[in-house]
């Protein structure tokens, strides 16, 4: 099992974050065992592609919602790291309340 769920959809409120501030949010290591997806569905040209982080986040976002992780953008970083036998990931992680 690579995932800990996955899931279909985002179950937090909004966290109203914009780039900039997930940018200032400073990445830590995460085990893919810990995460449950908000997507169940991935472009194999994202997962594939070597640029895919050129015009993004370096790091993956982590939204931590109910004692849960829930990795909101950067599925296809999850799975390059899981197939290259990491089982962890470099994200920014954001605590969203209530």
């Amino acid at each position: 099992m690579i995932f800990k769920r996955v899931g279909s959809g985002r179950p937090y409120p909004s966290h109203g974050l914009d780039a900039a501030a997930w940018a200032a949010v400073p990445p830590r290591q995460i085990r893919l065992d810990q995460l449950v997806t908000t997507k169940d569905t991935l472009q194999l040209g994202a997962l594939l592609d070597e640029d895919s982080t050129f015009f993004g986040d370096l790091f993956a976002h982590v939204v931590l919602w109910r004692g849960e992780l829930f990795l909101e953008d950067g599925l296809h970083r999850a799975l390059r790291a899981a197939l290259q036998q990491r089982n962890v990931l470099h994200a920014r992680v954001v605590v969203v309340e209530q």
